[in-house]
């Protein structure tokens, strides 16, 4: 499992956060894990479990010494002062691509994942390095895109804050003690395609590549997704709209045993997620192989395709020679 950094930064490290739409709120807490909040401006952001889990935390801790979220750009302008109170961030430009030549680095903060590629070109075409939210690709064109890109040089990471929570990281510790994996199950809430990936990339982790198959069965509300793994272990990611109260819910069952619990420790896994990309900025180190996250952009879109053709099973395959 990909470990974050540890060792703090030895340079000033400048880093600009864009974009923000309906549902997720990154700009706040990313931004806040950096550069620290104001407790005041904090307390009024429309995401009420942001202040929470910042909250939980000891007040002067909650920061990433020698690094600062500088720029701010959000979709809505309106939006933008809100978040640079609450945030500390000290610009806020008209442009995302004002932020050019004022900063090291940037982080697309939308979980749309049909609409990465025109957020990231200016910044990769310039040559900084650019984090893209989770998912990153969730069409044929835009994984293309990011494929060609990074072929070419680009320094671009995406990955689901999940991938770096403690829960898994224990389970990922103690998964010799369950035997040889047979059947998981992972909840999460909203959509297939915009959290889908927070219980895909938890199972991959676990598993590693080697994705098979997706059949994903979709009823108003709710939608379930079957993955085959070469492995032979099978799994099963509920996708329940409204299911914020089950969230991050694992089963895990091998030969030997089973493992059940919920991921709750959000701030650490946004900060671990935080601190691989710093390091990734700064050594050009991937913390995971990027053909790992391409597999899983067409673990995704296998499962689009599923839904469109009446929960038909998919090979992973199929989508991997459209690329």
């Amino acid at each position: 499992m990909s470990k974050p950094a540890s060792s703090a930064p030895t340079t000033p490290l400048r880093l600009a956060m864009l974009g923000m739409i309906d549902g997720n709120g990154h700009p706040y807490s990313w931004s806040a894990i950096i550069n620290g909040y104001d407790r005041t401006e904090m307390a009024r952001c429309p995401y009420a479990a942001i202040p929470n889990y910042l909250g939980a935390q000891p007040h002067e801790q909650v920061r990433v010494p020698g690094v600062q979220v500088t720029h701010l750009w959000t979709d809505n302008p309106a939006e933008a002062p809100a978040v640079a109170r609450a945030s500390l961030i000290p610009n806020i430009v008209a442009r995302p691509e004002d932020v050019i030549g004022h900063v090291d680095a940037v982080l697309v903060a939308t979980d749309d994942g049909s609409d990465h590629v025109r957020r990231a070109r200016p910044f990769i075409e310039a040559g900084l390095p650019v984090f893209v939210d989770k998912p990153m690709a969730t069409t044929l064109a835009e994984l293309k895109q990011f494929i060609a890109w990074e072929r070419a040089g680009a320094k671009v990471l995406s990955s689901s804050g999940l991938r770096y929570a403690p829960e898994l990281a224990r389970l990922a510790a103690d998964r010799g003690s369950l035997g040889d994996l047979r059947w998981m199950s992972l909840v999460t809430a909203k959509t297939w395609e915009r959290y889908g990936i927070h219980v895909l990339e938890p199972a991959f982790v676990l598993l590693g590549p080697g994705f098979l198959s997706v059949r994903l069965e979709s009823r108003p509300g709710v939608e379930v997704a079957h993955l085959v793994h070469q492995s032979g272990t099978q799994v099963t990611l509920p996708i329940i709209y409204d299911g914020g109260a089950t969230f991050g819910t694992v089963h895990v069952c091998g030969t030997k045993g089973q493992s059940h619990f919920r991921f709750t420790d959000t701030y650490t896994a946004f900060r671990n997620q935080l601190l691989s990309y710093i390091e990734f900025v700064r050594t050009g180190r991937a913390p995971h192989p990027f053909p790992h996250t391409v597999e899983m952009m067409c673990v995704l879109i296998a499962g689009i395709v599923s839904r469109q053709e009446n929960s038909r099973c998919v090979t992973v395959d199929e989508i991997k020679n459209l690329l």
